[in-house]
């Protein structure tokens, strides 16, 4: 199986480690042609309005979009959950409105506002790592919520698209991983 990792900015290398443990090739999205073939695709975090400029100037936002159209999964995580959902409180973003969510950016304060603590996924806990995360405010019809903490979303699907608000590429684990990869092969 063939699993794209955005290559504009953020935890890209991390995530790019995680799922070559679970014996995934790999390839860094930088241009459209590089989407070909893949199965599912990871927007790591970083700053979302850079990268959502920087989408929009490759042209690389309406392929992965046309992508997505023809079933192949996507997963946002942190900066790409704001770029994934289709409302954004907190400044302007070029995102691609892909999962009918409203999303906080820099929710949980800055930097040094930062933790780690385990949260309930897939009927297990599993370590997140929130970062100037955002907040799933609130999702739209047929939007399933995967995971909460202290009863705020911070995972949510609808078909192959998948937001979370924290970085599990960013711990040992690679259960999220695992999960993305079960769900880009349905």
């Amino acid at each position: 199986m063939k699993i794209g990792v955005l290559d504009i900015q953020g935890s890209v290398d991390e995530h790019i480690i995680s799922l070559k443990k679970l014996g995934v090739h790999v390839v860094r999205v930088k241009k459209p042609e590089d989407l070909e073939g893949l199965k599912g695709l990871i927007i790591p975090g970083g700053e979302s309005t850079t990268i959502g400029k920087l989408l929009k100037r490759f042209g690389l936002g309406e392929e992965i979009a046309k992508k997505v159209q023809d079933g192949m999964a996507i997963w946002g995580t942190c900066a790409g959950a704001i770029l994934l959902a289709n409302q954004v409180i907190g400044g302007e973003v070029d995102g691609l409105n892909l999962i009918d969510a409203k999303v906080q950016r820099n929710a949980y304060g800055r930097q040094i506002d930062s933790f780690e603590t385990k949260i309930e996924f897939a009927n297990t806990k599993i370590p997140a790592v929130f970062i100037r995360a955002p907040k799933i405010l609130n999702v739209g019809d047929g939007v399933e919520i995967l995971s909460k903490l202290d009863g705020e979303i911070v995972a949510a699907k609808k078909d192959k698209i998948v937001i979370s608000t924290f970085h599990p590429e960013l711990t040992d684990s690679t259960v999220f991983h695992q999960w993305f990869l079960e769900l880009c092969e349905q």
